[in-house]
């Protein structure tokens, strides 16, 4: 396999790892209820010149599948990222990063449970270890201290978001669209303007200025646009499991990425957690084989 064709995937999650910085920036500089918003206006506003003529080619398509069309566009792109923005004010970009990456894992068990796909060893294993990896996280070390509830309110945000995100993954491949790409994302950009705009009009809306302009810019078009292509390209060169490894990079990329713009420093329990989460993750996709076969024989 050429090696550019893993250009696409890592740039994809070299961008998205880029984007937890650019959350914690936009704490006190923009609400995240105008940013969650704003970037989906900027994106849709870039996408409608070239995709615009093409949805109407397929609106009677449109029509049929609206409905599955809305909750994709709420799932995977207003809560994901929308969550993702209220997180970022009570946890750390590393913290989030580390909470992403369990996105594969987290596809692994909802596939199991709405697609009956038969669980696997490696899916079941690496599901404990990577459990018991995200309580080492959010207890900061301490995993008892989830017992007493000591935990932050943006690491749970990013657990949600994280599972919203594995479930849109999920029920892209129950609901399959005849649709071109480009369509199914553009007509789900639309309905996520729809579903974050009460939440623009109610909360405090910022005002755009020299100091956000630019992270809009940025969650707008690399990290929703750019993003999309370059994930698409992935999937279709190496394939949806191939490229889906790639998301394990994502807790290195964002802690090397806050120590150098946000002066993080990684402490003890971020290492064992990721370590951990990563561990679990790797498991889930290479230890393939069912485990209810691995059972039986063993009768």
């Amino acid at each position: 396999m050429p090696l550019l064709y893993f250009l696409a995937p890592l740039g994809a999650v070299l961008i998205w790892s880029g984007n937890m910085t650019i959350n914690q920036l936009t704490v006190g500089t923009i609400a995240p209820s105008s940013i969650a918003f704003l970037r989906w206006v900027l994106a849709l506003a870039v996408l409608t010149p070239f995709v615009l003529p093409s949805a109407w080619q397929h609106r009677d398509a449109i029509r049929r599948h609206w409905p599955k069309l809305a909750v994709l566009g709420l799932i995977g792109m207003a809560l994901w990222q929308g969550l993702a923005y209220v997180a970022a004010e009570t946890t750390s970009a590393t913290n989030m990063g580390i909470l992403a990456a369990m996105v594969p894992l987290l596809t692994v068990l909802l596939s199991a449970l709405i697609l009956r796909e038969a669980p696997s060893l490696g899916g079941t294993m690496g599901g404990i270890v990577a459990l018991f990896g995200v309580t080492v996280l959010l207890g900061r070390g301490n995993p008892l201290s989830l017992l007493q509830l000591e935990v932050a309110l943006g690491d749970l945000l990013m657990v949600v978001a994280a599972t919203c995100y594995a479930l849109y993954g999920v029920m892209l491949k129950r609901w399959p669209l005849d649709l071109p790409p480009w369509v199914v994302l553009y007509v789900q950009v639309c309905f996520a303007v729809l579903f974050l705009l009460p939440g623009y009009l109610l909360g405090p809306m910022t005002p755009v200025d020299s100091q956000n302009v630019w992270l809009i810019l940025y969650a707008g078009i690399p990290a929703s646009i750019v993003t999309t292509f370059l994930w698409m390209r992935a999937i279709r060169q190496i394939g949806a499991s191939q490229a889906s490894i790639f998301i394990n990079l994502m807790p290195l990329f964002s802690a090397l990425i806050a120590m150098a713009f946000l002066n993080e420093r990684i402490a003890l329990f971020h290492l064992v957690g990721g370590v951990l989460v990563l561990a679990g993750v790797i498991m889930a996709q290479t230890l393939t084989q069912p485990l209810m076969r691995r059972a039986s024989r063993s009768l």
